[in-house]
């Protein structure tokens, strides 16, 4: 029982890893079984929004099965381990390795060098001042939106670290966004689509994975994971939704 404890930890340890990094429940459900198959084994698999339910069982014998919970730590959503994860185990699947092996894979996945925070927070910045761009702002609005997402992604970023409520870290970031927009329109700078500028000062927080995630469960019966994505991604844009209408009754803008 304990090689079958050993294996159930890591199968865990990959489902919820895959589960925070913006893996959809199918991928999570075929990753976790073909890494199982390497081992012998099979899985039955019920992920809810927290925590993941899994049973392991020997495709030998039947009657020898183990059941465990693990909860889901947050992660930042990164494709990379994501991708190198269904590498891995495709990888294990086909050349039959051991478990040590993919421990030490695994591990070096989990474990890789994350890109560094300054070039991150200057891409998004560009990113949203695009969306602007895209909805018809003119250049004065794309350069607030830049500067009001650098404001707002600085702040969600250190607030991440500080491991505070993630509804209250969107509060405050669309908040602040949308404030340092607001204010310097108010304060005169020159732009025809102000109304847009602080419309999409907000936008690099909508929850894109979890809302398309939350569709593909749903369309390929994950009923439950599905819903619970969506319900989640819903409450995140409220809180958004909050942020900004803080900011605009602050500063007295009565529409966008």
């Amino acid at each position: 029982m304990e090689r079958y404890k050993e294996i159930s930890d890591l199968l865990l340890e990959l489902a919820t890893t895959l589960t925070a990094c913006g893996s959809h429940t199918s991928r999570i459900v075929r990753n976790v079984n073909r890494a199982a198959q390497c081992f012998g084994c099979s899985t039955d698999i019920t992920l809810f929004q927290k925590n993941i339910t899994m049973t392991l069982r020997d495709n030998r014998d039947g009657e020898i099965r183990l059941t465990a919970v693990k909860k889901i730590t947050p992660r930042p959503i990164d494709f990379r381990i994501v991708s190198s994860i269904s590498s891995l185990t495709w990888y294990a699947y086909d050349n039959l390795i051991s478990i040590e092996e993919f421990r030490r894979r695994f591990d070096e996945i989990v474990h890789r060098p994350r890109y560094s925070t300054l070039p991150v927070t200057l891409l998004v910045g560009i990113a949203n001042a695009c969306f602007c761009r895209i909805f018809t702002g003119d250049l004065p609005a794309m350069l607030l939106v830049l500067a009001g997402t650098l404001v707002g992604f600085s702040a969600r970023s250190y607030l991440t670290r500080q491991r505070t409520n993630a509804l209250v870290v969107f509060i405050i970031s669309a908040f602040l966004s949308s404030f340092v927009v607001g204010a310097a329109v108010q304060l005169g700078v020159p732009t025809q689509t102000a109304h847009i500028a602080i419309g999409s000062s907000v936008l690099f927080l909508i929850p894109g994975v979890p809302l398309m995630n939350g569709v593909i469960d749903v369309l390929e019966g994950h009923v439950l994971a599905g819903v619970s994505r969506l319900i989640t991604a819903t409450v995140s844009i409220v809180c958004i939704t909050i942020g900004l209408s803080i900011s605009l009754l602050l500063l007295g803008i009565n529409e966008l």
